[in-house]
């Protein structure tokens, strides 16, 4: 019943938005300059018919509804309720109609959150809105149906992916989603404002909340993801540059740098042209996203599907939406050039559109990283794998000006400021970030090229964030935003410098001495669980000053069966001491890998911290 119940809910929503896409274009051709019901009808019945259908493929999950093809192929009887409900949208066919909801809920709160704005802007985005929600609806019924039947009907399921199942990664995608589905508002807005010919401060206001909602629930997204890899995958870092996780920081980099703008937009009404080309781009590498995932080309854990049939209908859908967004673009581009100003040299502006060149200098790094191994194995045939050297190389020569930028730029006024007022204040904490940097490549004897640098605007940027907030330049969200950064770039740095890492085949009663703690394997035990076993180890990590016990598992699961290796992780706030073990085929023998990874705590801590000021700017008011 909730298969039928599910699918032919999917269907009246197509018909609404074949309904409200004709009846937009009706409203736009014939001038009407009052909203009639029809369209909050209509958008409240898509709304609640792409609702009813979620709720029921997670009702299907919950009672095992085996009936479902999607439910056969991604749950099992003994699997934890929660993991039943997460495992919903743990596939691609539940993911992408959870996709389909996000997309249809932002809209009905778009369209009811807009009634100050003209009635022309708010049919337009309502049209373009539903040519992304038809897309993706044809898209799910007619290649990615959740609500197939299967006769005779199963006594049991295949499962989830194990490594699936985790607290984080079941929350990661709704929160992911809504970061990237946000990002059509954005999209079909600022298309709608083009063509209107409001791009100005009263927009930039308005459009500014989704775009900051946008961007906190991206953030948020990727920080649960990396956490997630960082003990589950076993693979003992905050970042990997896997293909799927820069898949995700492409649009961030974007829309990080949209925020930027659209700020400078409501405060000076420039850069409307800027701001249109990074809401197109960020949507589009959101839709991007969406198609190299879909589609299995990517050799990655966190991809969903192996179907490339799937991958070309996104990949031919976004084609289509981005040339139809680059052709108004040119039509109504004039209309952006009417009162048009022009920033100074030294200004605040003129700061905020260098920071955005760097942006895209980094996202332009990740997007040539990700996708030439593709197109080279296309080409020629030939695999290559692209790793953290790639990124490294080109991206660190260019951190230290844009940190340098990022730490002067708040300082400057808007519209004109002079160059010729040396502030002391600012070269007194310069001076001393250099030499603590010295200092400390000095004392430790590092010899990384571009580390004193780093390491120097790195510090310059700390001192220069913690000073803002005794000052009245900038906005309280702002101070703490900008903080958490130079925080999460100096975290970064200290961690992947002083960073241990010792890897041996070890069995039970083995010791091994590594730098000046020592490594004993006490003892292995097997403890039942409800769809798993697990094998736990007893590590004894000791030095001079203490010891600490980990107990990393070998887990093998029952349905499917696979074997995965879970992490143990002892965090403090100065350092986390992590250690993963493996079976191997000598007998007797396990491989045994330990780090020591100082102020891990901290990466998060300043992800979470950026979060939280980009909340205060979502509920701070308008000035």
């Amino acid at each position: 019943m909730s298969n039928q119940i599910g699918n032919y809910s999917l269907y009246i929503a197509l018909f609404s938005s074949f309904f409200l896409l004709f009846h937009s274009s009706y409203s736009i051709r014939n001038k009407s300059k009052s909203l009639d019901s029809k369209i909050f009808s209509a958008l409240s019945v898509q709304t609640f018919m792409v609702l009813i259908s979620f709720f029921s493929l997670i009702y299907a999950f919950v009672v095992s509804d085996f009936s479902n093809v999607t439910v056969y192929n991604n749950s099992h009887t003994t699997k934890p309720l929660f993991y039943k409900i997460s495992g919903s949208w743990g596939n691609h066919e539940g993911s992408l109609l959870l996709w389909l909801l996000v997309l249809t809920i932002f809209l009905f709160i778009f369209f009811i959150s807009s009634k100050n704005l003209s009635n022309k802007y708010r049919i337009i985005t309502v049209l373009f809105q539903e040519l992304i929600i038809i897309g993706f609806l044809l898209f799910i019924l007619f290649t990615s149906n959740p609500f197939l039947n299967l006769f005779p009907i199963p006594k049991e399921g295949t499962g989830l992916n194990p490594i699936l199942q985790d607290p984080a990664l079941a929350i990661h995608p709704p929160i992911l989603y809504i970061g990237y589905v946000g990002t059509s508002i954005i999209f079909s807005s600022s298309l709608a404002a083009l063509v209107c010919g409001m791009v100005n401060k009263i927009w930039a206001q308005h459009i500014k909340k989704w775009i900051i909602t946008s961007w906190i629930f991206l953030t948020i997204g990727i920080l649960l993801g990396s956490i997630w890899a960082y003990y589950e995958l076993g693979w003992g870092g905050f970042w990997f540059w896997d293909p799927v996780e820069n898949v995700s920081l492409m649009p961030w980099f974007c829309l990080t740098a949209l925020l930027h703008t659209i700020i400078v937009l409501e405060k000076r009404n420039i850069y409307q042209s800027w701001t249109i080309i990074l809401s197109i781009a960020t949507f589009s590498l959101s839709m991007g996203g969406t198609f190299l995932v879909r589609s299995g080309i990517l050799n990655s854990i966190h991809t969903f599907a192996n179907d490339p049939s799937r991958g070309i209908f996104i990949l031919c859908f976004l084609f289509l939406l981005v040339l139809l967004a680059i052709f108004i673009f040119f039509i109504f581009q004039k209309k952006l050039f009417k009162n048009l100003v022009k920033p100074l040299l030294v200004s605040k502006e003129t700061a905020i559109i260098v920071n955005n060149w760097f942006m895209m200098f980094f996202l332009s790094v990740v997007l040539i990283g990700t996708v030439y191994p593709i197109f080279l194995e296309v080409i020629s045939g030939s695999k290559i794998s692209i790793g953290p050297p790639f990124y490294q190389k080109l991206m660190i020569p260019f951190l230290v000006p844009f940190l340098l930028f990022m730490a002067l730029g708040p300082k400057l006024k808007w519209i004109k400021d002079n160059l010729g007022k040396v502030n002391l204040n600012q070269i007194i904490p310069f001076i001393l970030s250099i030499v603590i940097s010295y200092l400390i490549v000095k004392l430790f004897g590092i010899s990384y090229l571009f580390i004193l640098p780093l390491f120097a605007v790195g510090f310059f940027l700390l001192f220069s964030t913690i000073k803002d907030f005794f000052s009245k330049n900038s906005s309280l969200p702002q101070k703490i935003s900008h903080f958490a950064f130079s925080l999460f770039i100096l975290s970064i740095l200290f961690n992947g410098i002083f960073a241990k890492e010792f890897s041996s085949n070890m069995k039970v009663g083995d010791e091994r001495k590594f730098i000046n703690k020592v490594i004993k394997f006490e003892n292995l035990k097997i403890i039942e669980k409800d769809n798993y076993k697990s094998l736990m180890a007893s590590f004894k990590i000791s030095d001079e000053k203490r010891s600490i016990n980990l107990n990393p598992e070998v887990r093998v699961y029952n349905q499917p069966r696979t074997l995965t290796s879970e992490a143990a992780i002892n965090s403090t706030i100065y350092s986390d001491n992590f250690l993963v073990f493996n079976v191997i085929k000598d007998d007797g023998y396990y491989n045994v890998r330990y780090q020591y990874k100082p102020l891990m705590m901290w990466i998060w801590f300043s992800i979470i911290l950026l979060s939280v000021g980009g909340i205060l700017s979502y509920l701070k008011k308008n000035d």
